[in-house]
């Protein structure tokens, strides 16, 4: 949970400086999108390996929470990451200039 912090908390804070628009117009639509995608896509995999016994997780190294039977950390993977990637990839066009904002 700790690297999901570290993670996300910077892109996240980040993401309200308001010359970049991150949230503005279609991002928001885009953004979700991407996410839910990640999520049902990935999400669905992991939840049908860990069925299937492929993998696990150490209970010793997770909450107790879990949504289906992927420990709470696995579904915030699936939400943070993607989202540090989007908003890497937004910040990178905005310095490079190639997105007139």
């Amino acid at each position: 949970m700790t690297v999901l912090l570290i993670s996300g908390i910077f892109p996240l804070l980040l993401s309200f400086y308001p010359p970049l628009k991150f949230y503005g117009g279609s991002n928001k639509k885009a953004l979700s999108l991407s996410i839910l995608l990640i999520i049902l896509i990935f999400g669905a995999w992991d939840v049908f390996a860990t069925w299937r016994g492929h993998w696990s997780f150490d209970p010793s190294g997770v909450w107790p929470v879990r949504i289906t039977n992927l420990p709470v950390e696995e579904v915030l993977f699936f939400v943070v990451i993607p989202f540090c990637c989007l908003f890497t990839w937004e910040v990178l066009k905005y310095i490079s200039g190639s997105v007139k904002r």
